[in-house]
């Protein structure tokens, strides 16, 4: 949902916007009868049967469960971070590397471990120049992940180096990084347009600790090749199993792969029921005033351009409620249908 551009999921030769391809998603489950709640889990209980899922809003008790709740990137909480955030920062060179913002343009990757290695070579396919800054005095890297990087012409690895903060220009760009020596504490600026985080995620299966088994770093654990986790009934899909890949098709894949096995699970132990979607009435379309000076109606309730605007602030005595969203944001996708229902 946070990603700008998905450039790589089937279906899409020019590409996607995270938000976008969120709702085309919801809409599909929606039409096949999901029921899509926006809540916060806050406690899940996989040790009695039925399961218990509690929200802020609801209770929830079910036979079986999907555990998607994904992995966090981690990040350097620089003072500027959010003003740049998938506007010069990213935490996943494979996700965005390819995007115009960074194609041609001198980049910089944080980390010093194998994920920080693999974005700093990745990243040379579509950068002039990568800058690799370490805060150690040696990379963590394996032995062959160093050769490369440090073999490689197209990458400058900064060691002993950290990131102290980002720079903007006039226009509201990133146009560099504030840099500071560990060793001397001298800082500079270095000139970059953009910059990966390759300092690792953070899984999401806090709520599950003690519950399931999870590896050393918070990873659920399944069977190979599946999507079952050391309790029956549990399964686990995307980002909060996969250490490894962390891509939009591959999560929708294993979540393939957990809906499958929910179904033969809940049939295999006769617990299946059926669902039969009711018969839907199609919503009447509520008439919006026009854009436009021919045809403006100010008693209407809903309105909708600059134009209705002026005029409803100028000439109607009514509280107005103005939503502005923006396509590419997330959180405006969320926003809106909520405001929505308010405005009506």
């Amino acid at each position: 949902m946070t990603t700008t551009e998905v450039e790589n999921f089937p279906g899409f030769p020019d590409g996607i916007t995270g938000p976008d391809l969120m709702d085309k998603m919801r809409k599909q489950a929606e039409r096949w009868g999901a029921e899509l709640h926006q809540e916060d889990v806050e406690f899940i209980d996989v040790k009695s049967r039925p399961f218990v899922i509690r929200s802020s809003d609801r209770e929830v008790k079910s036979h079986s469960v999907i555990i998607a709740t994904g992995a966090t990137a981690k990040r350097l909480r620089l003072p500027r971070e959010e003003e740049f955030w998938s506007r010069g920062i990213s935490a996943c060179a494979i996700c965005d590397g390819a995007s115009p913002l960074y194609k041609g343009q001198v980049l910089a990757v944080v980390g010093g471990g194998d994920t920080a290695t693999e974005e700093a070579i990745y990243l040379t396919k579509y950068a002039c120049h990568v800058h690799l800054l370490v805060r150690r005095d040696q990379l963590r890297a394996s032995k062959a992940m160093q050769d490369r990087v440090l073999n490689n012409p197209n990458i400058t690895v900064h060691f002993n180096t950290e990131a102290v903060d980002v720079v903007g220009n006039t226009k509201g760009q990133m146009s560099g990084i504030q840099l500071r020596r560990i060793d001397t504490g001298e800082e500079k600026v270095l000139e970059v347009k953009g910059l990966f985080y390759g300092i690792g995620h953070t899984p999401n299966s806090q709520l599950l600790q003690g519950q399931i088994e999870l590896d050393s770093s918070g990873y659920i654990l399944v069977d190979e090749g599946t999507a079952k986790t050391s309790v029956d009934g549990v399964f686990a899909a995307g980002d909060v199993q996969d250490h490894e890949w962390r891509q939009a098709v591959t999560a929708a894949g294993s979540g393939c792969i957990a809906a499958l096995s929910v179904e033969r699970y809940l049939v295999s132990n006769d617990l299946l029921v059926e669902f039969h979607q009711p018969v839907r009435e199609e919503k009447k379309k509520e008439i919006e005033g026009k854009d436009v000076e021919m045809g403006f109606d100010i008693t209407h309730t809903k309105h909708k351009g600059q134009y209705a605007l002026r005029k409803l602030y100028h000439g109607s005595p009514r509280l107005i409620l103005v939503l502005y969203t923006s396509p590419t944001c997330g959180p405006c996708r969320t926003l809106k249908p909520i405001l929505n229902k308010v405005s009506s």
